[in-house]
Parts: structure tokens; sequence; C-alpha cells
């Protein structure tokens, strides 16, 4: 943090205890371990979506304890082809919502930090963002129809049992027009325009086929507009897992703007001028993840305000100078919870969902700032983009180390990491290992053990530690110890950055 963030405080006495434990964060010796190697944090970030993996496996795959998995996705239900994808977390379900906003998010790390990757990274991160978009095209490769989800999540939650043995019910959750998806459908929508940037120049004709599904998909969601989970067919698997909890209006708005930045057409352009008091641009709601995307649409809109002089588009402007207000301790605007040793927090379990997310949107606005040679009006201060880069190195140090615990929340790095995470394939023995069949309630006994996991996720970070900054290493606090794809995905962004900046 720079020195003139603490003179501020020192002229607003009304913030002193603020300003100790200020300076407790940044200058606590407890906290700071040094260098990180975020090459190889980014290498093990993006091999994470390698364990993450459903269908057939390829033979290049690096995760060697996986195998093959869910090779009837689709087949016994609909006579169709639903294989592939990712499984979201530590269980054995192909949730869409978040799969789709888990390519997003990694198509825009590619899209605004994959020209300071490694070629061998940019690769491999490009095979995880086809892995969901291959699957993501299936999913909306019927007229009028959307798959939204494969596996029954009750009877899943049920077993404690490795992917390649699941015997649960695989149940296909659908939306048919004029049934409403319009969440799961714009997002889908956002993932595929993404992607085609990301792909335009390694494979233009892939690009091209996502860009044309995903016109067709977000005019699905704007037509038959409303929450796929007050489908009665769809409630009860979705629900409370990936229910829509803020509203479908901030997809429609998101992937209207993905669209436009995908394909430059004013079509969407006006869109998002003309409907964004209506579906709730303007409502400075500082949220970002799978389920409510208002603080990254106004990111991703202000690229083309500030860099493109749009007036029309300048409410997203402040909505996002606003967002980036409430990240910094010292400003008036500050709402932001931290914990003591300086984390973001926000309630409610996987909290890295919410470090990851806002440390990627603090590097991407601060790249836009730079580019136009602009800062930010926090009313008491002035925001650099080296004070929003400093925020987020801070949480990104902090997930690899740099912590109260002394521990790396990302499996696999560093010297201690969580040895007991959440995940039924890390956790039971290996087809490998033991080939033989291991039934529904017969990995219970490995879910119960206290031994620490016998396959390594490397790269999986996990929820993270609580408002006290206290981590227990137990497998069965799921909102600690659970890994996610979407949690991951905005810090493949962020560890690129650092990797090429690393100071």
């Amino acid at each position: 943090m720079k020195f003139h963030y603490v003179l501020l405080f020192l002229l607003h006495r009304h913030h002193r205890q603020q300003f100790f434990l200020f300076v407790s964060l940044v200058f606590s010796p407890l906290v700071r371990c040094g260098h990180h190697d975020y090459s190889d944090a980014l290498s093990k970030s993006i091999l994470f979506f390698e364990g993450q993996r459903s269908g057939v496996l390829p033979r290049d795959q690096r995760i060697k304890w996986r195998e093959d998995s869910g090779l009837s996705d689709g087949r016994s239900m609909y006579n169709m082809d639903l294989t592939g994808g990712y499984y979201d977390a530590g269980d054995n379900v192909k949730f869409g919502f978040p799969m789709a906003f888990t390519t997003t998010m990694l198509a825009w790390s590619v899209i605004e930090f994959g020209e300071l990757m490694p070629p061998s990274e940019l690769r491999n991160a490009l095979v995880a963002i086809r892995w969901g978009t291959d699957y993501l095209l299936k999913t909306v490769s019927q007229p009028n129809r959307i798959f939204v989800q494969v596996g029954d999540p009750y009877k899943d939650h049920n077993c404690w049992e490795r992917p390649e043995d699941m015997d649960t019910a695989r149940t296909v959750y659908a939306v048919d027009a004029p049934n409403p998806a319009s969440e799961v459908a714009a997002e889908t929508a956002a993932a595929l325009a993404a992607s085609s940037m990301a792909f335009r120049s390694v494979d233009p004709g892939y690009a091209q086929t996502l860009l044309r599904n995903s016109v067709r998909v977000f005019q699905y969601a704007d037509n038959f507009r409303g929450a796929y989970s007050d489908n009665s067919n769809v409630r009860d698997g979705a629900c409370p897992f990936y229910c829509d909890f803020s509203g479908y209006q901030d997809e429609l708005l998101w992937g209207a703007a993905w669209l436009r930045r995908a394909s430059q057409d004013n079509s969407y352009l006006n869109y998002i001028e003309t409907n964004g008091k209506t579906l709730g641009a303007d409502d400075n709601i500082n949220e970002f993840g799978w389920d409510n995307k208002h603080a990254g649409l106004n990111v991703l809109v202000s690229k083309e305000a500030l860099e493109g002089n749009m007036y029309s588009l300048q409410s997203y402007k402040v909505s996002a100078d606003s967002f980036m207000c409430t990240l910094i301790p010292d400003s008036s605007s500050s709402h932001i919870d931290y914990t003591p040793g300086g984390l973001i927090y926000k309630p409610g379990g996987s909290n890295l969902q919410h470090a990851t997310t806002i440390s990627f949107l603090l590097l991407v606005y601060a790249n836009y700032l730079d580019r136009t040679s602009q800062t930010v009006n926090c009313g008491n201060l002035i925001a650099s983009p080296l004070s929003l880069r400093t925020i987020a190195k801070n949480q990104a140090d902090y997930i690899l180390g740099d912590n109260p615990m002394g521990l790396s929340y990302m499996v696999g790095y560093g010297n201690r990491f969580p040895q007991r995470i959440h995940h039924r394939g890390s956790s039971l023995p290996s087809v490998k290992d033991h080939p033989e069949f291991i039934a529904c309630k017969e990995g219970s006994i490995y879910f119960n053990s206290t031994n620490p996991n016998p396959n390594v996720l490397v790269g999986a970070i996990v929820g993270g530690p609580g408002e006290d900054d206290v981590y227990d290493d137990d497998r069965a606090d799921f909102r600690k110890s659970e890994p996610t794809t979407y949690i991951n995905a905005p810090f493949v962004g962020v560890l690129a950055y650092f990797a090429a900046n690393p100071s």
C-alpha cells in the first residue's frame, strides 16, 4: 500500500481504529512471507481443471488418478450426448449455471492476460476453456431447449463415490421454450461470446461457431425472460445449490455486454444502453460471482466507456468506480469487510470465491484506467491503478500463504496446504490403486477418515478460512474445505498478471 493512504488516515482521527488495523495488515511480519512463485501457481491453477473433467479423458490428461466418467450422460432421458464438461466442486453433478460462469471467467482471463502467459500455459488455458465450451455447445444444440444440469444432487450428495464409480441417477434437467431460463442461457451466451474472442486468433472457425451459438442462445434468454429455477421440473434439482437468488436481469445485461464486445454489433450496445435502468444496472450491487454479475458487468462495460469515450455508458463507469472505492479500507465509502489478516470476507461459505473474483476485477479495471491515464475519485482520496493492483496482490499473496495460518489455500502450492479437502475423487483411492467398485455408502470410511486425501488435486483452491482467519483442515466442513471451479477461474487471470509483474 502507498504511504499516502496512511497519511490520509492520520488526517481522519475518527478512522484511528481502522488505521491500526490497516497498519497491522500491511506491515505485520506474521502475515508477510515474501516472494511467491506466481508462475508455478498459475500452472497449478490451470491444471486443477483437469481434475474436474467429466467424460472421456484425453491421452494427455495430466492428473493421472482420474479416469473416464459420466459416459452415459443424456442418453437414457433424451437420447442425447451430454458427456463432458466439469464437475463444479467436490461432487459429481454438472451444474450448468456455475459451469458457464467458470468458462466465461477462464475466457476473460485469457482475453485480458493471455499475452502475459507463457505459450504452454496459454495453450493449457485454452484447452480448459474448450472443455467447457464443447459441453456448453451440446447443452444448446437443440432449438428452443437448453439443458441446465446433469445429475440428481440429492442422490449424489447422499453418496461418497468416485466419479468413475457413480451409479446415482444422472437425471437431466432441461428447459423448453416458452419456459424461462434467462440467467443460465445468458451466462452461456456470455461464455460462448467471451470464448470466441479467446479462440479468434488460434482457431477462427471454432470462434465463429461459438459466437453464432452465443447470439442464438441469448435470444432465448431475452425472449423468454425469467429464472430457470422457477421451473417446477428444474427447481428441485437446482435449489438450494445453484438457485437463482439474485434475479436474472443482471445476466441479460452481462450476456449482451459480452456479445457487444465479441461482435462489435451496435444492437448489443443499444441493448445495454436502453435496458440498463430497467434491468437494474444502476442498483450498485457490489457483488460478483456465479449468481450476481453486477460489479463484473460494470467493469466490463467501462472498457468501452473509458477507451471509446462513450458517454452513453458513463453510468456503468460510475458504478465501477463506486465499487472500487468500497474495496479501499481508507476510503470514505469503504464497506467491504476484511479479516484481521487482510482477506476480503463475505459471509456464506466458499469465501475465497469473493477474493479471487474481486482481485480479478481490480486488475482488469486498473489496466483500463492505466491505458486511459485515469484514476478513481473516492471522495476523500484518489485511487490510482497501482493502489488497485496492490489490493489485488495482497489478496493473491494471502491465498498463497501470506496469512496468519501460514497456509497456502491452493492445494499443491507451497510447503503447507490443505490435506483433507472436501472432494470425492481426491479423498477416495484412485481406480488405479483400487480397481474394485466402491459403492455409495462404502466411501463413508474415507470421508470420515482423518488421514490426508490419497490423491492430491493440484491447484485446487478451497473455500478458505473464516472471518477470524482460522482454517480447520476438516473434510466435513465443506464451506471451508471444498474447492470449486469458479474460485479458480478468475485466479488464472490474477496469477497470469503477477507472474509477469511480480513486484
